[in-house]
């Protein structure tokens, strides 16, 4: 149970210990500097622990805050300091300087928590100050500004504050109209019935795999049921992540939880669509794995990105001037966040379009909007790239070299062509991995089935992978390998499946897909938490993206078509099997030993 120690002469009439109580805090008194490091010492390493000024007037929901939130090992605001068992010593040692100090008495007028606060900083210790915004946080010296500040605390209402700040900052036009305006008040119904942001968003993938369900009927009353479940899959999408800013219940595991269900909704919705217009006599299954393949290959243009840019220095470029100078327009800002599709436009556009029309029109409609919103995101940020001037970090190349899923028989090739890659210009990197992709790509589409050509282009594609990743990838244009990685991969099993022309083998070959794209997912999300890429054995079990890619192209020249798509479904079952008790073991783990959680508050994908 977090600890709470209130220092400081009592206020008659404060309502401060009761308020530490209903945050969870056990509270003790302690009348000065050496009675609360004595306390503080008694506190087991294992809990949470804060420092508060008995004199403290403020909101709860700033207390809220400032002390419970479970992302920042120390936060604090005025009056207030806390930290959590990683960052115990650090408060610990604080304590104990301030104490031989001599400088925390009862009469003292400034408040021994801040003083803490300020030893942490003197010591370079990463204090996180939340953002109060009109909420009220203040340790008043005397009876008028007590006064004060307790009509300032009147003056505003806290939980509006509250169910305000439970909502993105950023977000898309459909959320922010749509569904923001009444989810949170659904967040904080759940918050009250001691509901978690993990059941809301298992209650999210439920929905949505009962409306992938419906749509796999093939009626029209099911694609209709189907477009109002997944609206309602959505709106408790948005649901869990405002109850988890509303009651700050921040989790590793929330977090994964979150992100890995957004993609398993959306593609098992696609799969439902292809299977309720199959049962029409329509075969879309190429549309559907070409839809998942151009939506996941735009999050990897989105992170890779990300990841180039994360760290790097001098980062200014005349086109991110301009992009901002736009953001500073109001009907700009909108139009922008529409054009890039984001989750909510996406979701309400497939929704509609499930119930009014048909499986084959909805793909179309997708296709269409996600390729027109990559060519415009992915074109923005290759402009950037240009005109920056950046010095990208070790960690940025490491990260894109992560993301590129290289396996062992690319990692051996590059081993001896680095050398040679040392010599070749800056733009090598990303040029040779789209010139070896649309290599096989092209060759998987334009030949017949079972010719040697697509075997003989994946061989290209292995040396010419090997040559991308030979050198540390921190030229402009590199973050676009990972990228053009994914889409040669995919679109490989795509076209050999279709060229197969046997029933069944585009359903492998989604699922196939499916498998390799969680694995990729999982990847970022790993990097994103700052907990590294998955280990070696796994790429080096499940072949990495020129392995596997290789072994289908084999796979296509030596077997029959019925005999590839039984091969492909092997392959599926095979790689989710492996990537999916390894994702889920390092997730449950981290959660347990309680590593940090890193939400997505930026504009959704």
């Amino acid at each position: 149970m977090p600890t709470a120690i209130l220092t400081g002469q009592p206020v008659p009439g404060s309502s401060i210990e009761s308020e530490l109580r209903s945050l969870g805090f056990d509270v003790h008194l302690a009348s000065g500097a050496a009675d609360t490091e004595t306390l503080l010492a008694r506190v087991p390493g294992e809990h949470r622990v804060a420092v508060v000024d008995a004199r403290f007037v403020g909101h709860p929901h700033a207390l809220r805050l400032g002390l419970t939130d479970p992302r920042f090992p120390l936060a604090a605001i005025p009056g207030a300091v806390t930290a959590q068992p990683a960052a115990r010593q650090a408060l610990t040692r604080a304590m104990a300087r301030e104490n031989s100090a001599g400088g925390g008495t009862v009469l003292a007028v400034d408040s021994l928590a801040d003083r803490i606060t300020a030893a942490l900083d003197a010591d370079g210790a990463d204090v996180h100050r939340p953002e109060l915004g009109s909420l009220v946080a203040a340790v008043p010296a005397d009876p008028q500004a007590r006064n004060e500040a307790r009509q300032a605390v009147a003056a505003v209402d806290d939980e509006a504050v509250r169910l305000k700040s439970a909502v993105k900052a950023r977000d898309g036009f459909v959320t922010t109209f749509f569904i923001s305006p009444y989810s949170r008040y659904i967040a904080r119904w759940c918050a009250r019935r001691g509901l978690t942001p993990n059941q809301v968003t298992t209650a999210s993938l439920i929905t949505a795999l009962i409306a992938a369900g419906c749509a796999a009927t093939g009626t029209r009353g099911g694609f209709v049921a189907a477009g109002v479940l997944l609206i309602a899959s959505f709106v408790l999408d948005c649901t869990d992540g405002q109850l988890a800013r509303y009651s700050l219940q921040y989790s590793t595991l929330g977090a994964w939880l979150d992100a890995t269900f957004d993609r398993a909704k959306e593609y098992a919705y696609y799969a439902g669509l292809a299977l309720g217009a199959a049962r029409g006599g329509d075969d879309v299954w190429a549309l559907a794995l070409g839809a998942m393949v151009l939506q996941t290959c735009r999050h990897v243009v989105d992170f890779s990105f990300n990841e180039a840019n994360h760290d790097a220095t001098a980062n200014t470029s005349p086109t991110a001037a301009l992009s901002d100078k736009l953001d500073s327009v109001g009907w700009t800002v909108w139009v922008r966040r529409m054009i890039v599709l984001p989750i909510g436009e996406r979701w309400a556009m497939i929704a509609v379009l499930t119930a009014l029309t048909t499986p084959r029109i909805t793909f179309y409609a997708l296709l269409i909007g996600c390729a027109f919103s990559a060519t415009y995101t992915t074109a923005g940020r290759v402009l950037r790239s240009l005109t920056r001037r950046a010095t990208r970090t070790d960690r940025a190349a490491k990260a894109l070299a992560d993301l590129a899923d290289s396996g062992p028989l690319a990692e051996a090739a590059a081993r001896g062509l680095r050398g040679t890659a040392r010599r070749l210009p800056a733009i090598t990197a990303p040029a040779v991995a789209l010139l070896g992709g649309a290599a096989v790509v092209a060759t998987a589409a334009l030949t017949d089935f079972g010719g040697p050509w697509p075997l003989v282009a994946a061989i290209v594609y292995l040396l010419t992978s090997a040559l991308a990743v030979a050198r540390p990838l921190k030229g402009a244009l590199d973050w676009l390998v990972p990228p053009f990685f994914r889409a040669a991969e995919y679109l490989t099993v795509l076209f050999l499946a279709a060229k197969a022309d046997v029933n069944g083998a585009l359903p492998a070959a989604f699922g196939l897909v499916a498998a390799v794209a969680y694995h990729h997912y999982d990847t970022v999300y790993r990097i994103r938490g700052d907990a590294g890429a998955p280990p070696k054995w796994l790429v080096r079990t499940i072949g990495g993206h020129e392995g596997r890619t290789l072994v289908i192209c084999v796979l296509a020249a030596l077997l029959t078509a019925p005999q590839f798509k039984l091969a492909l479904t092997v392959l599926a079952v095979a790689v989710a099997l492996v990537v999916l008790v390894e994702s889920i073991r390092f997730w449950v783990a981290a959660h347990k030993v309680g590593a940090p959680a890193v939400h997505d508050e930026g504009e959704p994908a």
